[in-house]
């Protein structure tokens, strides 16, 4: 199966995607995700299938295939004026002539009062206007999904026709509406501008991360004389293993790795973090992200369409086309409120001309219903808000990768945290070491070379040392623990053998590293050295609060302690979450000495330590059960947890299994943006109840009073025009509201 995203043109509302969505299934597609608010069409399509009859197909029902994967299908054309606008211009000419006749009496204009003047002036109106909404109409209609262009159409052409029948048969007077069609139409017309230019603010963050994506690089390539060739081209064409020079103030054109030079980078546009980071050789740089200063020449790592930059603006706009469980109901209704409408129309219709006795005024109550009646707004409640949320949290550096997570943040009452790497920033440092025989410390350092300074045997020199069957020097010591660490690729065996790196490091004459235990080794001298985890001490201390054990044929030397530091954000963060209620849990595999020490330093609510990543899975299940929950992890053993929480969430520097795994990204190297994903989740939820509130109030309350005669159909244009705009402004003020 291959994903298809394409952009598509000429949806209007909810219905249009609906239409597009259902075309696509019935033709076999899976998948499918359709976003009346951006136009994206995201489905996968099983290889073979054609392609071209799908693009046909959807042309057919009335819209337009403007971009495939991120290309422009016509990329030569120039951009044209918003169509609505182009349609507003040419029919508001017309349209306010006819409605001066309204302040005939005032200027006297007579001539405008003459029927066959009118119907001049309102028959273009009418034929742009069912150009679009007539034509629109009625394919709908022929694949049985009625939009709202049905109604506008339905209402225009009522008018016009009663007004030309009364033109036709010499009974103008009683018969004049043409300024109510053309109004009609230019007021639609003018709502759907004003809803387009609405709804594009609300994809302005995600705008501009998607133009970030095209730019122009400085290619080296070499001549024949291996002479270096310096040349411009888009950052498009560059494929893997490319050179290419970036110089201070330029946008990093693809993701890449420096081969030479040193620069400070901004990837604020990724990671939403502003401070500029210094990069230098065999550093990742991420495409789209500044360089601030300097110059660096590096490999090209991904191409344009596989880096970091279009992964996240591909999955926000996957994310904007899912439907969250709240728009389910929305939808429903969506989808028969054209035909319910057109029956209350009726029964406005025949009822008042039954109560009135007169054809006429129960027309203009029956127009009216028709066009204040706004299936829209229901359909963009959500889509519009998913779209604002979504987009600001991408811009901050928060990556959300389905829209259900949005909602499901209102419900989250506890967090759990993973803790190495999590909580801790996973690089460890030397807290202390002890030799045990001979009960030197770190802190005794000065006394032991104070002892060797003054000629001492240190073997003899006091009481504490001369029972020891092993006597060896502090300095010893560190050489044999680098010598066996530098060896293993664990973290911790690295900050040991960074820490204690010597030059005259002993040659083994075997080591390996046995899983589970630690390093092992034989010396030329057939003595065994160990340097492990306390299962290789165990039979020889109870004491098993320490990280490393160094044994020499089985007896014990001396231990070394590492600690991870705590992020400086975690105390904030943790405080955060207490503040609002939500309860916080340390899930660790870490000893619970540990785990304790670090939960009651940050004031955790509860500890689980020492788990496996099995037992980690079973209690994210258990805790499930009892209410929703959100785990914040980063390793491949939190992977199966993260997927199993309410909602998973890890952090940037994490393992990809956990990055794949979880539903929130955070971009910016850390939990920082924690507090800004649980705000923007429930504050997008809660933006999305307040458009549906207003679409389901403003066509409840709207409908009756059209229907009751309390608006004429030219002022029910008007505000289901607003009506959308309502939405969309409320949508936007997500991009500005405080949310943590």
């Amino acid at each position: 199966m291959n994903t298809v995203n394409w952009k598509v043109e000429g949806m209007t509302c909810s219905n249009c995607a609906l239409t597009i969505g259902k075309y696509l299934e019935k033709e076999g597609q899976q998948n499918v995700k359709v976003n009346p608010v951006t136009g994206e069409v995201i489905f996968d399509v099983a290889e073979g299938n054609g392609i071209e009859k799908l693009e046909k197909g959807i042309s057919a029902l009335g819209y337009r295939v403007a971009e495939k994967n991120g290309v422009v299908t016509s990329p030569n054309e120039k951009k044209k004026i918003n169509k609505y606008l182009r349609y507003v211009l040419i029919c508001a000419p017309f349209t306010l002539l006819l409605m001066l006749h309204m302040i005939e009496k005032w200027i006297h204009l007579h001539w405008l009062m003459n029927p066959w003047v009118q119907l001049g002036l309102c028959l273009p109106v009418y034929i742009v206007g069912m150009s679009f909404f007539g034509r629109s109409a009625l394919k709908s209609i022929r694949n049985g999904m009625p939009n709202m262009n049905v109604l506008v159409a339905v209402g225009a052409t009522a008018a016009f026709f009663y007004s030309l029948y009364g033109t036709l048969t010499g009974q103008a007077e009683q018969y004049m509406f043409y300024e109510t069609a053309a109004t009609i139409i230019t007021l639609v017309f003018f709502g759907n501008y004003l809803e387009d230019a609405s709804v594009e603010q609300t994809q302005r963050a995600l705008n501009s991360l998607a133009k970030s994506q095209k730019v122009m690089a400085n290619m080296i390539a070499f001549d024949d004389q291996h002479h270096e060739q310096i040349f411009a081209v888009e950052n498009t064409v560059l494929h893997v293993g490319d050179l290419v020079l970036i110089k201070s103030g330029e946008q990093i054109p693809a993701d890449c790795k420096i081969l030479w030079g040193e620069a400070t980078v901004n990837e604020a546009i990724i990671t939403g973090e502003s401070l500029p980071l210094t990069k230098k050789q065999k550093d990742n740089l991420i495409g789209g992200s500044i360089l601030v200063d300097g110059t660096v020449k590096a490999q090209v790592t991904a191409t344009a369409k596989d880096s970091v930059l279009a992964n996240i603006v591909n999955l926000v706009k996957q994310a904007q086309g899912e439907k969250p469980p709240v728009q389910q109901m929305a939808d429903k209704i969506s989808a028969i409120f054209i035909p319910i409408v057109l029956g209350i129309a009726a029964v406005t219709l025949t009822v008042n001309w039954i109560i009135l006795k007169e054809f006429t005024p129960a027309l203009m109550r029956c127009i009216a219903v028709l066009v204040i009646a706004c299936p829209c707004a229901m359909g963009l409640a959500t889509p519009a808000a998913i779209a604002v949320g979504l987009g600001r949290a991408a811009k901050n550096g928060v990556l959300f990768r389905n829209s259900k997570s949005l909602e499901l943040f209102k419900n989250i009452t506890q967090v759990v945290f993973d803790k190495t790497g999590t909580l801790t920033t996973g690089n460890f440092v030397l807290a202390d070491w002890k030799i045990v025989n001979g009960e030197l410390s770190m802190v005794n350092d000065q006394l032991q070379n104070n002892i060797i300074a003054n000629g001492s045997d240190v073997s003899t020199a006091g009481s504490s040392i001369h029972h020891s069957p092993f006597t060896i020097h502090p300095d010893e010591f560190k050489r044999l623990a680098y010598s066996l660490e530098k060896y293993s690729n664990h973290p911790i065996a690295k900050c040991i053998s960074s820490n204690w790196k010597v030059n005259n490091d002993i040659r083994w004459a075997k080591i390996e590293e046995i899983k589970g235990l630690g390093m092992k080794a034989m010396s030329k001298e057939g003595d065994e050295w160990i340097a492990g985890s306390y299962k290789a001490a165990a039979h020889l201390t109870k004491d098993e609060t320490h990280n490393i054990y160094i044994l020499k044929n089985n007896e014990l030397i001396g231990w070394i302690d590492v600690k991870d530091e705590l992020r400086p954000e975690a105390t904030t963060i943790i405080s955060y979450l207490k503040s609002k209620q939500i309860k916080t849990i340390l899930l660790s595999g870490d000893r619970k000495s540990k785990c304790d020490a670090i939960a009651a330093q940050l004031g955790m609510d509860e500890v689980i330590a020492e788990q496996t990543p099995e037992q980690k899975l079973e209690i994210i299940e258990r805790l499930n059960k009892l209410t929703p929950t959100a785990m914040v992890g980063d390793g491949i053993n939190d992977a199966p947890a993260l997927a199993k929480a309410t909602i998973g969430i890890s952090l940037s520097e994490a393992s990809q299994v956990a990055m794949q795994t979880a539903d929130v990204v955070l971009m910016n190297h850390g939990l920082k943006n924690l507090p800004l994903s649980l705000g923007l989740g429930k504050h997008t939820f809660l933006t999305i109840k307040q458009n549906l509130f207003w679409a389901f109030f403003y066509n409840i309350i709207a409908i009756p009073v059209a229907a009751f005669g309390l608006l004429t159909p030219t002022f029910g244009a008007l505000v289901m025009g607003l009506s959308d705009v309502v939405l969309a402004i409320n949508s936007v003020r997500l991009f500005v509201k405080k949310v943590i």
